[in-house]
């Protein structure tokens, strides 16, 4: 499966975003760049602290032909790995930039005919509770929770992730959902909390159509009534309910129940 991976991706890209990182603050040379970010990769797939990351790419012969180094050569230590994190994070927008770069090959290799976007959010706990750019946050019927919120842009068909926003957990899906819209999003799916202005508005700036699950609507019969706000709310969330998968996945496979 990785070797299928590395074969899928044009690294070149990726790695000339990457070229100005040097994870080693000492004098010796720098691991590249690149080979530090796929093993980054295998620690989000495989689930694996910097300590289990090192111990196996030093052992496992298809990580380390992943990741670019020789069945001989040493592999980098645990404290390499927290330096680069590190690193990663004190660059603004790298992130952002090597995700985009990753998905205009996959949008390449895909003919895909978009069919509407789903704009979804969730929870994610705070690894420590000391975290100052966490938050809290109460849902009626649920407990407290001190983290992050997961803002999330999705194709709705293939329900492949376009747009992440990261926030604190207090903050409303309607004012941090735009930032998770695409451009050309097409029919956008999304909960009642993104009713407000703020969300309409830059989703038909971006040619969208806004789709939100409503709490009420107007009639003159109220069976009638009730019956289309059912219909309404029944396809709104029929579509929404794809992105459920995503959630799962991230929390059940790779580890991601905390994050910081």
């Amino acid at each position: 499966m990785l070797d299928k991976i590395a074969a899928l991706i044009d690294w070149q890209p990726i790695a000339a975003i990457l070229a100005s990182l040097y994870p080693t603050t000492k004098e010796e040379a720098a691991w590249p760049p690149l080979s530090m970010f796929r093993a980054m990769l295998l620690a989000v797939w495989y689930d694996l602290s910097d300590v289990r990351l090192a111990g196996t790419l030093d052992d496992r012969t298809s990580f380390r032909r992943f990741c670019g180094f020789s069945a001989h050569e040493p592999t980098p230590e645990r404290t390499t790995f927290v330096r680069f994190h590190r690193e990663l994070a004190s660059r603004s927008s790298l992130d952002q930039a090597l995700f985009e770069a990753v998905m205009v090959q996959l949008k390449a290799r895909a003919i895909r005919i978009r069919t509407g976007t789903i704009v979804d959010a969730t929870i994610i706990a705070s690894q420590t509770e000391r975290d100052d750019e966490a938050r809290w946050v109460k849902h009626k019927g649920k407990r407290a929770v001190y983290g992050f919120k997961a803002h999330v842009g999705a194709d709705a068909t293939p329900v492949l992730v376009e747009r992440i926003a990261i926030t604190p957990a207090n903050i409303n899906d309607g004012r941090a959902g735009p930032d998770a819209v695409p451009d050309d999003p097409g029919e956008v799916s999304a909960d009642s909390a993104c009713r407000g202005n703020h969300f309409r508005d830059t989703v038909r700036s971006k040619g969208g159509t806004l789709r939100v699950a409503a709490t009420a609507m107007w009639g003159r019969d109220e069976r009638e009534t009730l019956a289309r706000l059912k219909a309404w709310n029944d396809a709104v969330h029929q579509t929404r309910s794809r992105i459920e998968k995503i959630f799962g996945t991230w929390k059940r496979s790779y580890g991601l129940r905390r994050m910081r």
